[in-house]
């Protein structure tokens, strides 16, 4: 059933994907990926190995954290619902059949989307930086999020008040209980990691909004109905949420501080003595660009690139433009 899920999800995040190239990344970046992927991997690949390795140090941290955890007995259950009350409650108060499969759709096939679309359309811009920092930003999550989940335990309301919440994804498609059990535990709740990941993107979307414009609303209405939907469907409290989302701040003012300052590839060729050139990355990105057409330009990059493929490279003659 596991795998059946995940053939499900591939499929549907996979089409989505390829509707919001079409919509929103354009053909002229995504021709120009076809000449510049390879110098694109090498600026990215230091901090997705760091991805990578945060993301199989969780897998593995997920079986003895909550060991870890009743060890230093944080259980903050009780303080959270004395502080919430009942609001999860009164928000399922509005439950009908449409808005449970909406919000459920949204909780398992939206999300995924939401995180691995913007890799895909960041990777298809010349200027590297919005991918690095939002690789970044997904590692700071998930490393922040391990240490509070290790100090704290915390049990959701279906969890706490099973008898007055109800587990409505459970209920309406319990097939999806065979995916969540592989990354979620009862006791790791807060703050809710689809919050913060799902306002990381959302932020990044907005920063990057000169490039992406249709993105920037698609991201913020995907990442609310993230949110929402954690709480509708009786998996989150609402200080989880907002506790998420102070995370996702976090993480991204931080990328956003690090990437460009320190570089891993520059720190490992100093270490092991090969000889790597570190290209500036300052606050401004210089482009043209119109829109979500596709056709942005104005980096030393795309101009090389245009040279050595024989194409005709688009203007460079507009000023840098700050990336906010």
């Amino acid at each position: 059933m596991l795998t059946q899920v995940l053939i499900q999800i591939a499929i549907v995040v996979s089409l989505l994907v390829l509707l919001g190239l079409g919509l929103i990344v354009g053909r002229e970046r995504l021709r120009r990926t076809r000449f510049e992927w390879r110098s694109r991997v090498r600026a990215v690949a230091p901090i997705a190995v760091v991805l990578v390795g945060v993301l199989s140090f969780n897998d593995v941290a997920r079986e003895g954290g909550p060991d870890v955890s009743w060890l230093i007995q944080w259980n903050l259950t009780w303080t959270i619902y004395d502080l919430e009350g009942q609001f999860v409650l009164w928000l399922q108060s509005f439950e009908t059949a449409w808005l449970t499969a909406y919000f459920s759709w949204i909780y398992i096939y939206g999300y995924v989307f939401l995180l691995v679309f913007p890799v895909v359309a960041y990777f298809a811009l010349s200027e590297t930086r919005p991918l690095r920092e939002l690789l970044a930003a997904y590692t700071l999550n998930y490393s922040l999020g391990l240490v509070i989940y290790v100090f704290i335990i915390a049990y959701g309301p279906r969890n706490l008040m099973p008898e007055l919440v109800d587990a409505l994804l459970y209920d309406t498609y319990p097939q999806y209980q065979h995916l969540t059990r592989q990354v979620n535990r009862n006791t790791n709740v807060f703050p809710s990691l689809h919050t913060s990941l799902a306002v990381t993107v959302s932020l990044l979307a907005y920063r990057t909004r000169e490039f992406y414009p249709r993105w920037n609303y698609v991201a913020g209405f995907l990442g609310f109905s993230v949110a929402t939907s954690t709480m509708y469907l009786g998996i989150h409290w609402a200080i989880d949420v907002v506790a998420g989302a102070m995370l996702a701040y976090v993480s991204v003012r931080l990328a956003g501080s690090l990437v460009g300052r320190w570089s891993i590839s520059a720190f490992l060729g100093d270490r092991f003595g090969s000889l790597s050139v570190r290209r500036p990355f300052g606050a401004g990105f210089g482009r043209s660009h119109d829109a979500d057409s596709g056709n942005t330009s104005g980096t030393e990059s795309e101009s090389r690139s245009d040279v050595e493929t024989g194409a005709r490279s688009e203007s460079s003659t507009e000023s840098e433009a700050e990336y906010n």
